[in-house]
């Protein structure tokens, strides 16, 4: 399993790989020289290379939902969730 991370949540890619994951970074990818500069490049690139685009641009999110790709939203929703599930450890 390949997963790629967008460029708001750049250094995550390092801590997946230290857990064992097969993990990059479009930042990191950049610098070498992919072309990832819109949304469209970054799902098309995480489409042909078979890999589950971590985001959290909502627009990404939905574009990989309506073409079925396969694709983690860190969205407010999903914020929210996690602030909520604190919150019942006070």
């Amino acid at each position: 399993m390949k997963i790629l991370i967008d460029e708001m949540d750049d250094g995550m890619d390092d801590r997946l790989i230290q857990l064992g994951y097969d993990a990059y970074s479009v930042k990191k990818l950049r610098v070498k020289g992919k072309n990832l500069h819109t949304d469209y490049s970054v799902i098309n690139y995480a489409k042909e290379n078979e890999m589950i685009l971590v985001t959290r641009d909502t627009e990404s999110g939905q574009a990989c939902e309506e073409n079925g790709l396969p694709c983690i939203l860190l969205d407010n929703n999903e914020i929210f969730k996690i602030v909520t599930e604190k919150l019942k450890n006070f």
